[in-house]
């Protein structure tokens, strides 16, 4: 039996290229999208339609799927993995950093879900995966807008499990702590910055890496369509907090 199409936001580097190479090596087509084409159509994976979209941008997102649809049949996983952390001081933080957060962290995951939910209730099958962060269930300093965004994703896919499950749709959350990714990297705060480095050093250098991350996505979606795995919040054993 041929397998169903995997749509993959922000693939273009860490955990969504790292689940992008393991779906590839699986044999499940892909529909992957983000900001950075060259880096998509770079990663030469067979069976993949790549196409430039920002999940801020509803209309364009749509389009993709549905052209992705068009080539590979419906869409049977979405995993919402686009993300952006901002971090700083709230007194001094600039306003336009929540801004885009809230776009991309929030209202990229529902555009996804808008994209292929209501196909997925009408087929009586699918898994949305909603990639969100240890910062969903906890707060930490200089995080607070970030960590508003994605308690949201907590909170979102919690409720729309409870709403889709009677037609059969899974809803998985997928909660990573400190990973090895460039998220890590573009808060414009370099103090901030630094104290990352310094924090990562104290814990022995070890954090999560991405295809770590892309293995509990795979577990949580190859399971039974009549199991959800409802969360999975992982990180490095040597992580306190």
């Amino acid at each position: 039996m041929s397998k169903g199409l995997v749509i993959i936001t922000g693939a273009s580097s860490g955990i969504g290229e790292a689940t992008a190479r393991l779906f590839a090596r699986l044999g499940y087509p892909l529909l992957l999208l983000a900001r950075r084409l060259p880096r998509l159509e770079a990663l030469d994976l067979p069976d993949t339609l790549c196409r430039q979209v920002d999940v801020c941008d509803r209309d364009a997102l749509l389009a993709a799927v549905r052209e992705a649809e068009a080539k590979f049949g419906p869409a049977d996983a979405l995993i919402n993995n686009a993300g952006v952390m901002l971090l700083g001081d709230m007194p001094a933080q600039a306003p336009e950093e929540w801004d885009r957060m809230i776009d991309v962290n929030v209202k990229g995951v529902l555009n996804g879900i808008h994209a292929v939910l209501a196909g997925m209730v009408e087929r009586r099958h699918g898994t949305i995966i909603n990639v969100s962060s240890t910062s969903g269930r906890k707060t930490y300093p200089q995080h607070v807008a970030y960590v508003g965004t994605k308690h949201a994703v907590h909170a979102l896919s919690e409720n729309l499990r409870e709403e889709v499950s009677p037609h059969n749709v899974r809803v998985v959350l997928i909660a990573p702590g400190a990973c090895n990714t460039e998220l890590q990297t573009i808060t414009t705060n370099n103090s901030i910055k630094e104290g990352f480095a310094a924090w990562k050093d104290s814990i022995g250098g070890v954090i999560l890496q991405p295809q770590e991350v892309a293995d509990a996505i795979r577990f949580a979606y190859e399971m039974p369509q009549n199991v959800c795995i409802r969360e999975i919040m992982l990180a490095s054993t040597n992580q306190p907090v």
